[in-house]
């Protein structure tokens, strides 16, 4: 079998967790069989290649965790899903994906292939970006991996970070990953601006450019991490606006200046926000506008953009949409195992990456230390108050515990300085290669799950994709997805006609009359869309049982 096994469906009923060839539409859309063949290459067998693809597709709508857990499905009612008598065995997929994987880079061409697909697809999103780092924790023994600050847990753990790229509303588009963490503004100089500028369509002629001088080619939003007059100004130089919270705020602004402005957030709901404006000059003279939006409870949150054509409604809409992308990372990790380590092993990290130096941080961690017993002694130096009438040895007593901490505290603050100098005196980065024996590391090997990482992105984009149309007859986007996660586990019946070159997927009622609505709309959708399962001529027809 040259080709591999032929693709021929029979009719069946009851496939358990065939809702997910709902899915398929979605997937074929959103490239995930675009250019496979010509990136990808495996000896051939029984298992075709798009088989592999589409297998693994499924299996992350299905919530198949991992490979291990195919173990646990029936192999023969998969196989159905895909026109096969079985799906193949853990270890026979195992070889597969080391085959497609044996070559470096080509899971990264891949997903840079589909990044700058999506990006086309959706230029009229696609002119501002979000990017944020997220940490893939790692509890393994193989190596010890530099420990990074884990928001969400509020520890020191040690792990890899991924930086991501989204649309306004969650969609990712691509993402860089280092086993040593540069800072947010390093990968945005260095890796994520130049790849935008070559890639996000949609971007101003050089003569549009020219005659406004207040034009810019596109905008990237993240949190106070990035946070650099600096780095706002080399931005502005290429034309690039940038949209962030200030980290250093000045007092609050008179309730007066606040007016009320009716905001369209990007899940399309209006709502009015009280919200100022003000031309601010940062530490380094750039001038930015700085927009303020007022709770009920008084509090502001103050915005900072070089963004000078934007009204301030959309400016508040853009930096507020950044919870889509955190949203985005709770998601893929409750529901599509993002965080999962996909093979063992490790690699040697580049003798040409920069990390800190042991020493330095053994005085930066000292000096962090003292700094926080300091601020302890301060307050209870703040807070030994003499009363009013008091006795001569009661006075004598207060005068010796004040004088005690007094001189604990100068010492303290003599001890921070010697530290500091000696910390000064240390190189603060330091090459790989420099490391001591002791403290040297390796990285995790990356090829399977930057492809694993691909195939859940086109996974998502799908499933999404049917959530937005579920919307359509629901009021909001979260019960759209949890009704496809429901479709998603349905029994289907498979009818082909191979006459009329058909494929009738036929789901299962659901549990409530409403849902079932929802889903008869969503068939007709899917089926006027007029796909054709891969590697046949078979139309893909929905419908649902029961249904007239």
């Amino acid at each position: 079998m040259l080709n591999g096994a032929p693709i021929q469906f029979e009719r069946v009923a009851d496939v358990p967790e065939g809702g997910v060839l709902f899915g398929l539409p979605g997937l074929l859309l959103y490239g995930l069989l675009d250019k496979s063949r010509e990136i990808f290459s495996m000896p051939e067998g029984f298992y075709p290649l798009e088989s592999i693809f589409l297998l693994l597709a499924l299996m992350a709508l299905g919530r198949i965790p991992s490979l291990e857990c195919l173990r646990y499905v029936a192999p023969g009612e998969w196989g159905k899903l895909i026109g096969l008598d079985r799906i193949p065995e853990v270890r026979t997929l195992r070889q597969k994906l080391s085959e497609l994987c044996s070559q470096q880079g080509r899971a990264e061409r891949w997903s840079g292939l589909l990044a700058k697909q999506w990006m086309e697809n959706e230029a009229q999103s696609a002119g501002v970006f979000y990017t944020d780092g997220h940490v893939r924790l790692y509890h393994g023994k193989l190596t010890a991996l530099p420990r990074r600050y884990v928001a969400r847990e509020r520890l020191c753990l040690r792990g890899t970070t991924d930086y991501w790229v989204n649309a306004m509303d969650g969609r990712p588009f691509f993402m860089v990953s280092y086993p040593v963490d540069p800072g947010l503004l390093n990968v945005l100089e260095q890796n994520i601006v130049p790849r935008l500028r070559a890639e996000a369509p949609s971007q101003p002629s050089q003569e549009q450019l020219a005659a406004d001088p207040l034009l810019s080619r596109f905008c990237i939003v993240f949190d106070r991490e990035g946070y650099s007059p600096d780095f706002f100004a080399r931005m502005k130089e290429q034309r690039i606006a940038v949209l962030t919270y200030h980290k250093y705020p000045a007092e609050a602004w008179p309730e007066q200046e606040f007016r009320t402005h009716p905001v369209s957030l990007v899940n399309g709901e209006v709502v009015e926000l009280h919200l100022a404006e003000r031309g601010v000059k940062l530490s380094n003279d750039l001038w930015v506008r700085e927009v303020r939006q007022r709770s009920q409870s008084g509090t502001q949150s103050s915005i900072l953009s070089t963004d000078y054509h934007s009204d301030l409604s959309r400016v508040a809409a853009a930096m507020f949409a950044r919870w889509c992308q955190e949203n985005f990372f709770r998601y893929m990790r409750q529901h599509y195992n993002l965080d999962r380590l996909v093979e063992y092993g490790v690699e040697p990290v580049p003798d040409t990456t920069r990390v800190i130096n042991p020493p330095w941080r053994a005085f930066d961690y000292q000096i962090r230390s003292h700094r926080a017993l300091l601020s302890r002694q301060r307050a209870q130096f703040a807070e030994i108050q003499l009363a009013r009438q008091l006795e001569p040895e009661q006075v004598q007593a207060y005068e010796l515990k004040k004088g005690q901490l007094q001189e604990a505290i100068e010492e303290r603050c003599q001890h921070i300085g010697h530290l500091k100098t000696q910390r000064k005196a240390v190189p603060k980065y330091i090459l790989v290669k420099d490391l001591p024996e002791q403290d040297r590391f390796q990285q995790l090997r990356a090829q399977k799950k930057h492809f694993f990482d691909t195939i859940k992105l086109v996974a998502y984009r799908a499933e999404t994709a049917l959530a937005h149309l579920a919307r359509d007859k629901m009021h909001r986007l979260e019960d759209g997805r949890s009704l496809i996660r429901q479709v998603f586990r349905t029994e289907v019946d498979l009818i082909p006609d191979h006459q009329n070159k058909t494929l009738t997927v036929r789901l299962h009622p659901l549990t409530a009359e409403v849902h079932d609505q929802v889903v008869k709309y969503l068939c007709e959708e899917l089926t006027s869309t007029e796909t054709v399962f891969p590697c046949t001529d078979l139309r893909l027809v929905y419908e649902i049982a029961g249904s007239s």
